[in-house]
This record gives C-alpha cells, sequence and structure tokens, in this order.
C-alpha cells in the first residue's frame, strides 16, 4: 500500500520531464518547419485585435483594414480564415511554433524579418511620426528625441527606430498604453506609423496630443509567413490582383479617408459588458476550477511523498515545488504554449493553460496541505495503528479529515489567487475576461472604466468565494470541541 505514491509520483515526474525538459538537437530536427506545397483551407492569421484602425473590436466582431485585407485575399484565394487574436510580444513567438501561418498586422519590412521570414509584398505604405504632448516644444525632427524617454513595444520596428535615434525605450504592451502614458507625462514621446497615430488622434481629440515630426523613411507593411511556407507566392498574386482592379484602395478609403467619431463611454461600457460577463462563465470560471481540481489532486500526491521517509520520494517532490514555486507563472505559460512545440509537444491554448495554471497550483497547495496533516497530533496515526487500521485507511479516515480544516482559509486564497491570474492566460491567446476589457478598451480608450468593470467582476467572483470559505469553516469545525 505504501508503494502506490511512489509509481504516482514517479508518472508525475516522467510526465513533467517530458514538459520541462530541453529540447536536444534531434528533437528539433525532428520538429522542423513543413513545407505546405499550397495555401492552407483554413489559414491561421495572427493579429492583435486591439490595434486600431488595423485590427480591433466593434463589440464582439474583429474589423479593421488589415482584417478585411486578409479577408479579401483569403476569398480570392478560395480558403478560410481563422483568425488567433494574439499580443503583438507573442505573434512571431506563435508563428515560430506553427500557431499561426501568417501574421497581419501591419508587420513592417526590416532586416532580421527579411532574413528569417517570408514576407509578401508591400500591401500598404506610409511614414513613422513622433507623437508628444502638444505643449512640448523640443522636438522638431525625430533627431531631436535623442535622450528622451520613448514609450513603444519593444519587440516593433518603431522600437529600432526610436531607439537609433538616440531615444531611450519604455517597453510597453500596446500603442493605446503607450500614448496614454505620453498623454499623463510618465514618458516624452512615442514613435509609431502615422495612419494609427492619426486614427488614434481623431478618436482622443482630448489626448493633448500632437504630431511634432515625420520620419524621411517611408514604412512598408507587409504579411509574414514562416520560411518556406508556400504561402507568400499566391499572396503576392492576390495583392497585385486587389491594387489592379481597385479593391485595395475601396479597403483603404473605408479607414483611412473617412472621419470617425470617438464612442461615448457609455456606449463603450454597454456593449461590452455582456462578453465580459459571458468571458467570464465560458473561460474565467471553468479554467480556475479545472486547474484547481487537477492541481489539489497533485498537490495531495506531493503532500503524502514530503512526508514520507523514503528519499526517492521526498527529493523529488521537493525538486518539483522548488521549481513552480520559484519561476513566475507566466514563464510556465509560455514554457508550455510556446516551448513545447520544439519538441513536437503542440497543445492548445485551454490545455496549455490547465496544464501551466495546474502545476503552479500543486506547487503551492503541496506545502499547505502537509502543513495542515503535520499540525494533526502523532497520537492520531498511533491509535489508529493500535486498532488495526492501515496507513492508507488512516489517511483517508483520520489524518486528511482533520488536516481540512485547517488547509480551507490556505486553500482558498490559493483558489482566489488562481481567479486573478487567469488573466494571464490572455498571453497564451486564452480569450478570458481581462482579454475582453483590454480588447474593448484598445480603440476606445476607456481604461479607467473597463479595467474598473474587470476589477469589479474579479472582486464579486472572489466575495463569492469568500463566502464559500466561510460556510466551509463553519461546517467542518462544527463538531470540533472548543
Amino acid at each position: 500500500m505504501r508503494r502506490t505514491p511512489v509509481r504516482w509520483l514517479l508518472a508525475i515526474l516522467l510526465a513533467l520531464a517530458g514538459l520541462c525538459g530541453l529540447a536536444s538537437p534531434a528533437a528539433q530536427a525532428r520538429t522542423a518547419p513543413v513545407q505546405p506545397a499550397a495555401v492552407p483551407d483554413t489559414l491561421r492569421v495572427g493579429t492583435e485585435g486591439v490595434y486600431p484602425p488595423f485590427s480591433y473590436h466593434t463589440g464582439d466582431k474583429l474589423t479593421g483594414y488589415d482584417v478585411d485585407y486578409i479577408n479579401e485575399v483569403a476569398r480570392r484565394l478560395g480558403v478560410q480564415v481563422d483568425f488567433v487574436e494574439t499580443p503583438w510580444d507573442s505573434m512571431f513567438a506563435g508563428l515560430d511554433a506553427g500557431r499561426v501561418d501568417l501574421i497581419a498586422n501591419q508587420v513592417s519590412v526590416n532586416p532580421e524579418r527579411q532574413a528569417r521570414y517570408d514576407l509578401s509584398k508591400p500591401y500598404v505604405t506610409s511614414h513613422g511620426v513622433v507623437l508628444a504632448r502638444a505643449d512640448d516644444d523640443r522636438i522638431d525632427s525625430l533627431d531631436d528625441v535623442k535622450g528622451l524617454r520613448s514609450a513603444q513595444n519593444i519587440t516593433s520596428s518603431w522600437a529600432t527606430v526610436a531607439k537609433d535615434a538616440g531615444a531611450t525605450i519604455v517597453g510597453v504592451e500596446a500603442m493605446d498604453k503607450a500614448a496614454d502614458l505620453v498623454s499623463q507625462g510618465r514618458v516624452d514621446v512615442l514613435v509609431n506609423d502615422e495612419l494609427a497615430v492619426r486614427n488614434f488622434l481623431t478618436l482622443h481629440p482630448d489626448s493633448g496630443l500632437e504630431i511634432k515630426a515625420t520620419t524621411t523613411e517611408q514604412s512598408q507593411s507587409v504579411f509574414a509567413t514562416r520560411k518556406g511556407a508556400g504561402i507568400v507566392a499566391d499572396v503576392d498574386k492576390v495583392i497585385a490582383e486587389m491594387e489592379a482592379d481597385g479593391t485595395a484602395q475601396r479597403i483603404y478609403d473605408t479607414y483611412f479617408a473617412v472621419e470617425v467619431s470617438a464612442p461615448s463611454t457609455w456606449s463603450v461600457v454597454r456593449e461590452n459588458i455582456g462578453p465580459m460577463v459571458s468571458s467570464i462563465l465560458t473561460a474565467t470560471i471553468p479554467l480556475t476550477l479545472v486547474s484547481f481540481v487537477i492541481g489539489l489532486a497533485l498537490a495531495l500526491v506531493l503532500a503524502l511523498a514530503r512526508i514520507s521517509s523514503n528519499r526517492l520520494m521526498d527529493w523529488p517532490a521537493r525538486l518539483f515545488i522548488s521549481l513552480f514555486r520559484g519561476t513566475p507563472l507566466l514563464v510556465q505559460l509560455f514554457i508550455v504554449f510556446f516551448g513545447l512545440p520544439q519538441l513536437g509537444i503542440r497543445l492548445s491554448p485551454w490545455p496549455a493553460a490547465v496544464i501551466a495554471f495546474s502545476l503552479n497550483v500543486a506547487a503551492y497547495a503541496a506545502e499547505i496541505i502537509r502543513s495542515a496533516m503535520g499540525s494533526v497530533p502523532r497520537g492520531q496515526w498511533e491509535a489508529a495503528t493500535t486498532i488495526g487500521m492501515g496507513r492508507g485507511l488512516t489517511l483517508r479516515r483520520v489524518i486528511l479529515p482533520q488536516a481540512a480544516r485547517v488547509a480551507v482559509p490556505p486553500l482558498s486564497n490559493t483558489l482566489i489567487s488562481l481567479v486573478k491570474d487567469t488573466s494571464l492566460a490572455s498571453s497564451i491567446l486564452v480569450t478570458e475576461m481581462f482579454r475582453r476589457a483590454q480588447i474593448a478598451a484598445a480603440p476606445s480608450g476607456a481604461f479607467l472604466e473597463l479595467y474598473g468593470v474587470a476589477a469589479a467582476l474579479y472582486w464579486i467572483i472572489c466575495l463569492a468565494l469568500g463566502f464559500v470559505q466561510s460556510w466551509l469553516e463553519e461546517r467542518l469545525g462544527r463538531h470540533v470541541a472548543q
């Protein structure tokens, strides 16, 4: 009976070795990019969904210049489009891992991308601009950003432009947040595409920002695919057709030749409160519950290993706990989702999130359960032994019921933390509630209102869990002598 936890633990550790091991050269060779002969029947397109006017949401609908353009390209190629909304910093990692086939998100041409990816012919050309506060008189050209703080997405070409001009780069997730930092005076400038900046200024006339300078070099936007994917040649033909018959110009005029007006804050909140609540029911809560249950089961095995006198059980459990408590959850998510494809293990967003969250929960909950079991007097074990109860039966009937009362408060805290940690799942393509708030805030600029709504929704969930915790504590302590 004592060997059963050993077998469980060894099986778990073997599985973890497969998840966390480094890719060998042989494994990398086996997972070399496949070279298809044609565009796939369903083209998976990576795009941000929070970068107006190129890729953004109106309610639940994904729209924008890049979205409409690639939809027309796919229609002419006779294939379907499956948009995969991805934060910009993760987009090329998703392309490298084979999670998307093509990126349509105003990808600028630069030598590094030309060397590493297949790039289409340009489908739109513009300039870069320097955005600063209207009352800032220090900037007349790009050269004037030298020594100033520039808010940039650190993996974008515009970050390189600003850095080469001598600016100090302040990493920001998206352009809307970067512009907000400039408006607040937290940074000095933003260098970005003229079309995107002018769209922002139109939608935010009270931002207090203005364009101070224009870059001399043109910015050419292209679609990007993996090297040798066999897609770009067909896409280039369609781009040429669309330019020849005027379709490309009509799509351009839809977004850049008309006046747009900013929606009211109330209308933005009203449009998006429903999708945010819906994503709680379809993503946040299920992801929390599934991950917590699996993590709790694994934590019990680890706790039993930790209290064992067998070092073959104790030390591997210690290593597991140290590893997953000592590394950031976001890093664990990225290893499972973007790293494992290099080993030939490609998981969908949901299973990847569940695995990372479950392993993280297990590391913390294992120590909670171990300490709770340690709080049960040693005499309880001895009394159970004297009446002929085995170790397994003693655990189930005597130790764990008493330990549960002690473990409920800290385990409840772990569950509440997990609810909030699910917001990190957006980084690996899971559209949970906070991602919905980000999507809605990007084109509207209603950060305070939408993020405030998201905070209130998280608080309501955690408040409900607090009531459940109190009920469990009362129920488990009902027959305890005072």
